[in-house]
């Protein structure tokens, strides 16, 4: 997981005139901030060109050449965030309430115990690698604002059989909430970009996920699309809002065809149905 910054460590390296004393939109930077303030969701904003963005404490990232830049709230996001931008000529804060979210029990059966607790020392290794690989691919925070445009569905005319951030029962053992939405559609459904991006991971075969594509959207903002059963994008490629990446499949851990569609910013787990319809952002 990408780790932030202390915001000290990273101020005590711009220039010695800094202002630190700007609070809210009555300094500079200028500050704009809009996006669902709720566990699970989301922030786009714009500022000055390449300010420091420190969320709750920790610099996490820097706004583009543009002024852009997105933040995330993770499913278990504590009651206030505080968002500060800063430049050499001052900074701006915006504080705000983050709602609780609305989590569903999630109760799946039937699946076979080395889906739930691997146990077999080479499996065991197997996952492990995966997991390497597949950290990589969330840490890519790519210099890009696809996340401007809003998102439109990955799929068209699928059922959601479960909602974001639910704490699932497998075989009656309590496991971590379920960080997707899934999707149920037959196999072979098109998988379409729901913004623009670059593809930071695509591999085929993995014991949770089986098909899995990650596309970075700018600045850490990361879509994962789980169980598929073809993959046609390839890593560092660019895809367009509306571009062709995957099909729907039921590999890995799944108990039938559907697309499993998550999100995460900054290691922080979102919920990505709350993007759907929001764009374009405008200044």
């Amino acid at each position: 997981m990408a780790r932030g910054l202390s915001r000290r460590a990273v101020l005590a390296a711009l220039p010695l005139s800094a202002s630190l004393t700007g609070i809210a939109r009555a300094a500079a930077p200028g500050l704009t901030l809009s996006g669902k303030f709720v566990q699970g969701g989301y922030a786009v904003g714009r500022t000055t060109p390449r300010a420091l963005i420190d969320v709750d404490g920790l610099v996490q990232t820097t706004a583009s050449a543009n002024g852009w830049f997105v933040i995330g709230f993770d499913r278990d996001a504590l009651p206030a965030s505080r968002l500060t931008v800063t430049t050499p000529d001052g900074s701006a804060i915006d504080e705000r309430t983050i709602a609780v979210g609305d989590f569903d029990i999630q109760r799946i059966d039937g699946l076979p115990p080395e889906q739930v607790t691997p146990t077999d020392p080479a499996l065991l290794e197997r996952i492990t690698a995966e997991n390497v690989r597949k950290v990589a691919g969330f840490a890519s925070q790519a210099d890009l604002e696809g996340f401007r445009d809003g998102f439109i569905l990955p799929v068209v005319g699928a059922r959601r059989s479960a909602r974001f951030g639910g704490q699932r029962i497998l075989n009656g053992e309590p496991k971590r909430p379920h960080y997707g939405v899934d999707l149920a559609t037959p196999v072979g459904t098109p998988v379409r970009a729901p913004a623009g991006g670059v593809i930071a991971f695509a591999e085929t075969g993995l014991h949770y996920e089986g098909g899995l594509v990650l596309v970075d959207h700018g600045q850490g903002l990361v879509t994962a699309y789980l169980h598929l059963s073809k993959i046609l994008v390839t890593t560092g490629t660019y895809v367009k809002q509306g571009q062709l990446i995957a099909q729907t499949g039921k590999e890995g851990r799944a108990t039938g065809p559907h697309l499993c569609w998550r999100m995460k910013w900054r290691g922080r787990n979102l919920d990505p149905s709350l993007l759907v319809g929001a764009g374009p952002f405008q200044a």
